[in-house]
């Protein structure tokens, strides 16, 4: 049976990516506690339990404290049970999370008369690192519309079998600051940069324009083949780790043409070698 677990700070969008799962055909349950997740396989690997051999269930820091911490432990066993088990995290900066709770004003479930927002969102990360240092996709969300959420837990997860990788080419700007999720991080800020010429500056990394640009210069190319190369050797070790999720990150200034143009020409060239390859765009899409 496949089991995902969903689970991250409040205000993540964990809510959001358990209604995408089950869009996709998995059986859900919310806030589910740790320790009946051990109960949930067995009925469902044991009891035949029909419909329900792709379950996803969200995980909180609403549980206890000793069955968070207590995680790990369940997880091995799970993994020794036949249940193909991957967890999702999902987190955001903590002052896109304070806005969050603001905007809704909702409460947060750690909060209290003595303890204030801002320490439940710090406390809530603390208590919840036994999942996230478990986990096989982590989305950081703070720049992410709903919508956009969706599409990422969408194209991350659909399609995918058994322990086939799932690679994303991430473009970013690094004035905009690092993708926290990115497993690997390219700075290609030394190439030659369309910026300058005023005529092409409107243009993006996908644009003919700019592919004819950066294509004239013998480092883009040689950019490409190094990182590559890179890849190439290290992927596999990775997947050998049972890594089934992997982000390559790749910025320049602004995020609009060179980081653009360098993560197209390697997401083209590694689909001939992986089914499950993506682009994402991330200064293009805000």
């Amino acid at each position: 049976m496949k089991l995902i677990i969903v689970s991250g700070r409040s205000g993540s969008g964990k809510s959001t990516a358990l209604h995408v799962l089950e869009d996709m055909g998995y059986y859900c349950i919310d806030n589910l506690p740790i320790g009946l997740l051990g109960p949930l396989t067995k009925e469902a690997l044991y009891e035949g339990a029909g419909h329900a051999d792709k379950i996803a269930v969200s995980i909180d820091a609403r549980n206890l404290y000793r069955e968070l911490g207590d995680f790990p432990i369940i997880h091995k066993r799970l993994q020794s049970e036949e249940v193909d088990i991957e967890i999702i995290y999902l987190d955001a900066k903590d002052d896109t999370l304070l806005k969050r709770f603001h905007a809704t004003r909702r409460k947060h479930p750690l909060s209290s008369k003595s303890v204030s927002l801002k320490e439940a969102i710090l406390q809530e990360k603390a208590l919840l690192e036994p999942i996230a240092s478990l986990s096989n996709l982590y989305i950081d969300t703070s720049d992410l519309s709903l919508y956009q959420l969706r599409d990422q837990v969408k194209l991350r997860v659909l399609g995918r079998t058994g322990q086939e990788l799932a690679l994303l080419f991430q473009s970013f700007g690094f004035k905009h600051g690092v993708p926290s999720d990115s497993d690997f991080v390219f700075d290609v800020r030394c190439l030659p940069n369309p910026y300058w010429d005023t005529s092409l500056r409107r243009f993006r990394g996908t644009d003919p324009e700019i592919v004819e640009f950066l294509k004239k210069h013998p480092e883009s190319g040689q950019m490409v083949a190094d990182i590559v190369s890179f890849l190439e050797t290290w992927i596999p070790n990775f997947q050998n780790s049972n890594r089934t999720y992997m982000t390559v990150s790749v910025g320049c200034t602004g995020g609009h043409h060179r980081s653009v143009y360098i993560s197209e020409q390697l997401a083209e060239y590694f689909r001939q070698k992986y089914d499950n390859v993506q682009v994402r765009h991330k200064e293009l899409a805000q």
